[in-house]
């Protein structure tokens, strides 16, 4: 089997599609009923998800980002395999069921929930006092009137403004980190580029008060090849923004030059992933949003990859994370959680590889999960999942580990992988070594120089 038709997707889709509307509530019940992101602070029916109670705030002895886990005394409740797909296969995304079913062997241990993701006290009270502000433009998907720190729309009404909560969602103004681009060779072999990864986001400023204070940027990010030699020293440069597509510089040491990327965006293959692998696939999903009409589905009940800690331990060697067909499953932790769902399908004027894509979004933290992509013809193409974690050192969740898997090739690559890497660091450890100066193309030339 080379793919998986909608036909065969099985229950999992039927129930999601059957979720109902989205649950009534207010910017009157952020801090009350619901906390001051939107989310749903009381626990489920059965008692599976917990209340929420303030997240991981104090991070436990000798723990470190890449080192410790919190809940490692936690047991597995069961595992969803071949064998027993159809009793939870509606706890499931249709991605989840189509790699069950694809290879043997593959399964998800799922793990008492913790609610671990916490709020900064700053984030909440600035969600909780903007909320309402913040406008999506006339075109349908850019962002206007938005402050900086906050979740802009913790109550949300429709799809692009759960992709906007997303795309601005707290993650500590700055972060550097050596990551790693993995994927197995047809031949069996373990490929790896290594870069240093810097990220800065300055809508976590809360001095922003619109966008008009940080020039329309929605974040920029900078990644430098360290590995392997034929490649070292290349360096990537991305800025996006608010309002308009992304924009892009590339520097190649051979060349000693800068120079303007503009398909580096969108449906474009990533160099070295054997087209496996798009720009907007890059954390999940990045770039503008003009593509696509989101809808909003509605909140659902899932088995979701959470508190991936033992997965990103720096204990963890590559060669025996990367399996010729996926990931892991020791390494991997599931819990059920609630998620916002939302269907993209491609606009009549636009074209894009994905004629479809389902998002889900942790309500806690309004962290991507899990992508489920398909070509036009309707058949399940990619699924991606992220691996989050609760970071104290940021009072926040981080989600930058994830992998995604190509049905038709049956290959898949990891992204953003930080095991092998010597430093993971937050804002709190950065010591001016990422600040905004470092983001523009002379930046790239001087580097190159150096």
């Amino acid at each position: 089997m080379r793919y998986l038709p909608l036909s065969l997707l099985g229950g999992a889709l039927f129930a999601l599609l059957a979720t109902g509307p989205v649950q009534a509530a207010s910017a009157a019940d952020l801090g009350n009923t619901l906390t001051a992101v939107g989310a749903e602070r009381a626990g489920n029916a059965d008692g599976s998800i917990p209340a929420w109670n303030g997240g991981l705030i104090q991070a436990p002895a000798g723990w470190s980002p890449g080192h410790g886990d919190p809940f490692a005394g936690d047991k597995p409740l069961y595992s969803v395999d071949a064998g027993n797909l159809a009793r939870y296969q509606a706890l499931l995304p249709a991605g989840q069921a189509a790699l069950i079913k694809t290879y043997p062997g593959y399964r998800l241990d799922v793990y008492p929930t913790h609610r671990s993701c916490a709020i900064p006290a700053e984030v909440a009270e600035r969600s909780k006092s903007f909320a309402g502000q913040a406008r999506i433009g006339s075109d349908g998907w850019s962002l206007e009137q938005a402050a900086g720190a906050t979740v802009p729309f913790p109550v949300p009404k429709s799809g692009v403004e759960v992709m906007w909560n997303y795309k601005l969602r707290y993650m500590a103004k700055g972060r550097r980190a050596q990551i790693s681009f993995l994927l197995r060779e047809k031949g069996g072999a373990l490929s790896e580029v290594r870069q240093w990864a810097y990220e800065w986001y300055p809508y976590n400023d809360a001095a922003v008060r619109d966008p008009n204070d940080v020039e329309g940027f929605e974040a920029k990010q900078l990644y430098e090849v360290l590995s392997p030699s034929s490649r070292a020293g290349e360096m990537y440069l991305v800025h996006s923004f608010l309002g308009k597509v992304q924009s892009s510089w590339i520097y190649f040491p051979g060349q000693r030059r800068v120079r303007l990327a503009p398909s580096f965006a969108y449906d474009n293959p990533i160099a070295g992933s054997d087209n496996l692998y798009f720009v907007d696939q890059i954390n999940m999903f990045t770039g503008a949003l003009d593509r696509y009409d989101f809808k909003l589905v509605g909140k659902k009940e899932m088995l979701v990859p959470y508190n991936s800690f033992r997965l990103v331990d720096k204990s963890n060697k590559y060669e025996q994370l990367i399996g010729n067909d996926y990931l892991n499953r020791d390494v991997q932790r599931y819990e059920k959680h609630r998620v916002w769902v939302v269907d993209a399908t491609v606009k009549a004027d636009k074209r894009h590889s994905f004629a479809r894509r389902t998002f889900y979004f942790d309500e806690d933290s309004w962290n991507l999960l899990h992508v489920d992509m398909y070509d036009a013809k309707g058949n399940l193409w990619r699924v991606q999942e992220g691996s989050l974690w609760a970071d104290p050192n940021i009072q926040a969740c981080s989600c930058s580990e994830y992998v995604s898997y190509d049905l038709i090739a049956r290959r898949y690559i990891a992204d953003g992988f930080t095991q092998e890497g010597q430093i993971l660091d937050d804002t709190a450890g950065l010591q001016g070594r990422v600040n905004d100066k470092m983001f523009n193309s002379n930046e790239l030339r001087r580097r190159g120089e150096r």
